[in-house]
């Protein structure tokens, strides 16, 4: 890994674009036109040139069958761990269901908020080159939470896992699809695929450029790219650790970006050195070996204040704080997707089983997107109830910003309520 200080650091850092090409959002656009004009013919055309297996109306959705053999498949040992990690998602994601009843705001005036899940959600995940059960609970569990009515699934795989996650958490549906077309056919509707109100989940470049197209006929959680990792580490770090938490992202794709920032250049040399070691020994040592030359980064700060100043900038997706006492740095972390606090709370448990959502933003846009939850598959409507004199004593505010704006009408609405009668 490069060492290097701040100035270099972040250049290399910035370096990698996630900005997705003329030629990819061409491409994209072209699909999602494809499947709004020609529906289930078009969509199973791709799915045949893309995902290599052909689908039909019978065969598109995964049935009780294909589901009940994906049962007869799991160990179960690997389902108690699956229904584990489960309970402490959907544990997690119960914290975030928030109503504000009415209650006075002004005098006989109340306003306050419901909540109300939307109809249908459609979930996204990966399947394509390897199973990600994983990304099933995490997108799953928060809409099921919410209490969205149905929830669709669409993947490119049948991992068995990955269907008995899906059957785990109550998707409703589930679509032997992948890709932009998947996310065009949940956006807008196909003869077998029902309209989505909100889409979410991770994917790679064709589903991100698809779901910010189809933003507006659909709702998104947001719109990724590649995977990222930023460890704050002080003396108190254990090298192996914190160049086996670095590799854990570098071998989810040759784009993710592994950064260490600390003031402690013998523990830098010694993490370089481990990184080096572990490549050795992973079996996807290609993809992760690639990612390390490309964008591995080591930055020495001249304090532990840098040191979070860094990351802010940087506003990666996973920070992992492994310092001695990683809550007296917390209050300075501004930019972050999630924060992993001490030596023993490594990455990967965030991915799998702690309870907060891994489906977190990246590139950047940890400045103003936050983890999928269950906010994102909700909608807040507002509530005023006022009384007469409420209404009353706002009535001339209200009448005169209206007016100032030229919106006579509006202004009516409030005047002739108090009007005498004649």
């Amino acid at each position: 890994m490069l060492i290097t200080d701040k100035e270099n650091g972040l250049k290399r850092v910035f370096s990698r674009s996630t900005e997705l090409s003329d030629n990819v959002s061409g491409r994209v656009s072209g699909i999602i036109a494809d499947i709004r004009a020609g529906g289930d013919k078009a969509l199973f055309e791709y799915t045949a040139k893309f995902d290599g297996f052909d689908v039909s109306a019978e065969n598109i959705e995964v049935s009780e069958a294909m589901l009940a053999d994906a049962y007869s498949k799991v160990p179960d040992e690997l389902l108690g761990a699956l229904r584990r990690a489960k309970d402490n998602i959907e544990n997690y994601h119960k914290k975030q269901l928030l109503d504000c009843e009415l209650s006075e705001s002004a005098p006989d005036g109340k306003t306050g908020y419901m909540i109300r899940p939307v109809e249908r959600a459609g979930i996204y995940v990966p399947g394509g080159k390897a199973a990600y059960p994983s990304s099933v609970l995490m997108a799953a569990v928060p809409a099921y939470v919410a209490g969205v009515s149905e929830i669709i699934m669409c993947t490119p795989g049948i991992s068995p896992l990955t269907l008995v996650a899906a059957a785990e958490c109550g998707v409703s549906r589930i679509f032997r699809i992948g890709g932009a077309q998947a996310v065009a056919a949940m956006a807008y509707g196909t003869e077998s695929v029902p309209k989505a109100d909100v889409i979410c989940g991770p994917g790679n470049m064709y589903v991100a450029e698809a779901k910010k197209q189809i933003f507006g006929a659909a709702g998104i959680d947001m719109i990724a790219g590649p995977s990222e990792i930023l460890i704050i580490a002080d003396g108190t770090a254990d090298p192996k650790f914190v160049a086996a938490d670095l590799l854990s992202q570098a071998e989810h794709d040759e784009m993710a970006m592994s950064i260490l920032v600390t003031t402690d250049r013998d523990l830098a040399g010694k993490v370089s050195e481990e990184v080096t070691a572990q490549l050795k020994t992973l079996p996807k040592r290609a993809i992760a070996e690639k990612s390390i030359d490309s964008f591995g980064t080591i930055i020495i700060a001249d304090s532990r204040e840098e040191c979070v100043e860094i990351s802010n900038a940087v506003a990666p997706e996973h920070l992992e704080l492994c310092v001695r006492d990683p809550e007296a740095l917390l209050p300075l972390v501004r930019n972050a997707g999630a924060v992993f606090m001490g030596h023993w709370s490594p990455e990967p448990l965030g991915d799998y089983y702690a309870g907060p959502n891994h489906v977190l933003p990246n590139g950047g846009t940890a400045r103003f997107f936050s983890a999928l939850g269950v906010n994102n598959f909700v909608k807040r409507i507002s509530l005023i109830q006022y009384g007469k004199s409420g209404l009353q004593n706002a009535a001339s505010d209200i009448i005169a910003l209206a007016e100032a704006e030229g919106l006579t009408a509006h202004a009516n609405s409030i005047r002739v309520r108090f009007e005498e009668k004649k």
